[in-house]
């Protein structure tokens, strides 16, 4: 088997792997020059190799860097885990160490949970710098795309599409809230149906047409009117500094605008689902050492987030 290897390692130097990962990393040939510390000749031509090497292109230009092939990203989720393999044994170390490491570790997630769980993660890693942290935004049906794609090391999603080279991880359950601007909306709480109805609002929707709140109301016979439509939810929240809207939008989210914002926080007069938000990553990367580091810190940002669940929208800050 050692002769096997030996014969088929003659073929290829190892190197090459590492200005793959910076490639894949930094969609820049020349980033990845600055990052590996080589000329962008001598990344260029490491490309060149690498294509020879797995008979594909690999990397595509385009207006902003490059961007990796299906073949790439295939070969991503093999090589990364084996470099971090190697990179254990040649420095005799089977661990991650956050503080002697530095590293950009990307997640995918809607901007409820970037406001939830951002300045979490954020104050945890503030004493490490080398780590830095990147955020890019998807939902529940692309996230596993992204992870495809190489765009992200970890998502986090509500209930996550996945399949069966995924992994996920239920992190905690939250609702629905609705928030308005009691100095523009003086409404009675809790809230009435009548008057949850009566005035206009501000629906978030990533197609623009409809949201839950619709489906729920509409199997009642129902029907509320939409003043205007956002796909992000800090935006919306936003708008009621100064318009006398109603917003119903992901408990977790609503409770930091309500505080941030001075809004009143309020269940919905309808009963509305609770749901499971979940991390999700490639079986691939499972053991790496620097990714269960990742998992158990955002498992960590996300312990607020369980607390809260359980408490009730009337008595969330901004109330």
């Amino acid at each position: 088997m050692i002769d096997i290897y030996e014969t088929e390692f003659r073929k290829a130097d190892l190197n090459l792997l590492v200005v793959f990962a910076a490639l894949m990393r930094e969609r820049s040939v020349t980033k990845a020059a600055a990052a590996l510390h080589l000329s962008q000749g001598a990344t260029s031509a490491a490309l060149g190799r690498l294509r020879r090497l797995f008979d594909d292109e690999l990397f595509t230009r385009t207006r902003g860097g490059v961007e990796p092939t299906a073949r790439a990203v295939e070969l991503a989720r093999r090589i990364d885990p084996a470099l971090g393999l190697i990179h254990g044994v040649v420095t005799a170390r089977d661990r991650f160490d956050a503080a002697d490491t530095r590293r950009t570790f990307t997640l995918g997630m809607s901007d409820d949970l970037e406001t939830a769980l951002l300045p979490r993660l954020l104050a945890a890693t503030s004493g490490l710098p080398g780590i830095r942290l990147a955020v890019r935004q998807t939902n529940r049906n692309t996230v596993a795309d992204m992870l495809d794609r190489g765009e992200a090391d970890l998502g986090l999603a509500a209930g996550p599409a996945y399949g069966t080279d995924h992994r996920t991880q239920d992190l905690f359950t939250s609702g629905y809230t609705c928030l308005f601007n009691h100095r523009l909306l003086p409404l009675r709480t809790p809230l009435t149906l009548d008057d949850y109805l009566a005035h206009p609002h501000l629906l978030i929707s990533y197609d623009g047409r409809r949201g839950i709140v619709d489906d729920l109301l509409e199997a009642r016979g129902l029907t509320r009117r939409v003043a205007a439509t956002t796909t992000h939810f800090a935006g919306a929240a936003l708008q009621l500094a100064g318009l006398p809207l109603l917003v119903t939008l992901p408990t977790h989210a609503a409770t930091v605008y309500a505080e941030a914002l001075g809004l009143t926080a309020v269940a919905p007069p309808l009963p509305m689902p609770r749901y499971t938000v979940s991390s999700i990553w490639h079986a691939g990367v499972s053991d790496d050492p620097a990714h269960r580091w990742l998992r158990h810190l955002v498992d960590e940002a996300t312990l607020h987030a369980r607390d809260e669940s359980a408490v009730t929208p009337e008595s969330a800050p901004g109330s």
